[in-house]
């Protein structure tokens, strides 16, 4: 499988987990401090809008993943 760029795109919580490689609890405690500026989702899903604040406060896509995510 091929790596490609980290999309900019709508994602859940699982799936931002598995981009910065850690799992689904700790990904929502690294987010529960900015839940305030970030807003709710949208279903099971963060529009790009609040994505793009994810990574602000995280700093940035840690690293590439495969094409399957």
């Amino acid at each position: 499988m091929s790596n490609t760029p980290i999309e900019l795109r709508p994602y859940t919580v699982k799936e931002l987990a598995e981009i910065y490689g850690i799992n689904f609890r700790t990904m929502s405690k690294w987010i529960a401090p900015f839940s305030e500026e970030i807003g709710k989702k949208n279903g099971r899903y963060y529009n790009i809008a609040q994505v793009q604040i994810i990574r602000e406060k995280l700093g940035g896509f840690p690293r590439r993943i495969n094409d399957e995510l």
